[in-house]
């Protein structure tokens, strides 16, 4: 029997109003009680809209003993709901900090609230000073030890991250604020920080060693977003009519080296809206992510598949930003898999956590290497059509056409387009913003193919060669010296093997050579 439709809680944050509003609610209680019985203090870090604010009331309501709300949920009859302990909670998810000031006055103006709700008001001379004596005071008052809850540590430095110097004030004044939660061990009983990044200890928790960081355990991977399992049961009466396998395909995939996870808010509008949509990605892609890779020339390809380590990844501050820390943490790139080759030395794989990334991505990125945004819609309307065609002479008009509508202006103010990884990249985002199936820097015995591209009964073989000005023929006739189609043709039945040779000119920012042998 079908379980009832209930509330979508879109955008609610609040674990009061989704109860007390009969909305869907995945039981988080589990982790939640395994976290305070195992340890006391706590880093969490997820990408924007995964649910870390509705994970933090729903602590603050389960110390605070509101044992209503959680009948029927897993911890209901594995908490003693006689003990209340005071909550002390911090939130940065609201406003724009531009500088240092805005972060005193946001400060205090929180205090001020902690102070208010809990009935205690211990001045300090300064913020930490007043933070610590808000502790105090509340464990004196209520003879319970205090929990402390940050929501988005980290967004008054994010705001600032174009502006260094600003971002550096702010995270000094940060840093001395949480100094306070190890100072004051002996009032407090729980502590959860979280946040988009994963500053370096060293920058803003210098004074707070004891953190356990949480972000990559394996049996917290879901602790924020909703599971396979969840989708089948608690959301089980939003699936008729929408295909379950699309569903996996478009919004699964975050990892955090556990059981994979949908992003909430992408589940959510899917079932209110009925229609596939990058729904995440719509609501704030930072434009400063997209500059920034562009700046950078970030090799695109390598989206798909990046290895690295998790002290890379957990590199990340004001002055020194890493393209794959920023990736994952924003939850743009995810665990693919993690190896250990030798003991203690760990290797960890990056790629897209689904398609909705994948492609949309790829499209904003487009943008990033000088390409008109409805000139790149155009383009891939058309490369769509012209595969779904075979057309293989048009494609050369189209691929011509990737290139030509980019402005000089931008060319000399981006040196980055003298590069061989420029052309590959602009190439490559086209197909990828598509979410075609594609194959890159395919391994045989011969060598490395560029792409290749399965789409409907044809297999696209390319290689691409930078040339300084004349077409030299040599991208074509490597796919044939090497003999890429073999593995193909043992794959593949029936159905056209296009191999396409593509030359750019450097000079000219042209493509000047484009040779296809059909099989």
């Amino acid at each position: 029997m079908t379980s009832p439709r209930r509330k979508l809680p879109i955008g609610i944050q609040t674990f009061r109003e989704i109860r007390e509003e009969d909305c869907y609610y995945v039981d988080k209680t589990p982790l939640i009680g395994r976290l305070i019985d195992e340890g006391k203090y706590y880093f969490l870090s997820r990408p924007r809209r995964f649910g870390k604010s509705l994970l933090i009331d729903t602590i603050a309501e389960l110390f605070a003993g509101n044992e209503t709300l959680f009948r029927g949920l897993f911890i209901h009859e594995r908490w003693d709901w006689s003990r209340r302990a005071p909550v002390v909670r911090l939130n940065f998810t609201e406003g724009v900090l531009e500088n240092r000031a805005d972060l005193d006055a946001k400060i205090d103006e929180q205090l001020e609230e902690n102070e208010r709700r809990l009935g205690v008001h211990e001045p300090g001379h300064s913020r930490s000073g007043r933070f610590s004596g808000l502790i105090r005071a509340a464990h004196a008052a209520t003879g319970e030890r205090v929990v402390v809850l940050v929501d988005e540590y980290d967004k008054p430095i994010l705001d600032n991250l174009i502006r260094p110097d600003a971002a550096g004030t702010i995270r000094a004044g940060l840093r001395d604020l949480y100094s306070v939660i190890k100072a004051q061990d002996a009032h407090i009983r729980f502590a959860l920080i979280t946040g988009v990044s994963k500053f370096s200890k060293v920058s803003i928790f210098s004074g707070l060693n004891n953190l356990n960081d949480i972000t990559v355990s394996p049996e917290y991977s879901a602790l924020c977003g909703y599971t396979d399992h969840d989708l089948d049961s608690v959301f089980a009466p939003e699936l008729p009519g929408l295909d379950r396998d699309e569903i996996r395909r478009w919004y699964n995939g975050y990892n955090w080296t556990g059981e994979a996870v949908y992003n909430p808010f992408d589940v959510l509008l899917l079932f209110q809206k009925r229609q596939f949509r990058p729904w995440w990605f719509e609501t704030g892609t930072p434009s400063f992510l997209v500059d920034l890779l562009s700046r950078r020339g970030y090799f695109t390809p390598d989206l798909a598949r990046r290895q690295t380590s998790l002290e890379l990844l957990s590199s990340f501050d004001v002055e020194h930003i890493d393209s794959d820390a920023l990736l994952w943490q924003t939850g743009y790139l995810t665990f693919h898999a993690v190896e250990q080759p030798l003991t203690g030395y760990w290797v960890y794989t990056l790629g897209y956590p689904n398609h909705e990334v994948e492609t949309s991505l790829n499209a904003a990125l487009l943008i990033g290497y000088g390409v008109d945004g409805q000139r790149a819609f155009a383009n891939r309307l058309r490369l769509l059509q012209l595969l779904q065609a075979g057309d293989t002479s048009g494609l050369r008009t189209l691929f011509e056409a990737f290139f030509a509508g980019i402005p000089n202006d931008w060319h000399r103010a981006n040196p980055i387009a003298r590069y061989e990884g420029y052309y590959a990249s602009v190439f490559y985002s086209y197909f990828a913003a598509l979410g075609l199936d594609i194959r890159l820097e395919d391994a045989s015995r011969q060598g490395r193919l560029d792409m290749a591209l399965r789409f409907q009964c044809a297999v696209w073989l390319f290689e691409f060669k930078v040339v300084e000005l004349e077409p030299e023929g040599r991208a074509l006739a490597q796919i044939k010296a090497r003999g890429y189609a073999d593995k193909y043709r043992a794959e593949h039945h029936g159905g056209p093997i296009h191999l396409i040779g593509v030359e750019f000119s450097r000079e000219t920012r042209a493509v000047v050579g484009f040779e296809v042998e059909t099989l």
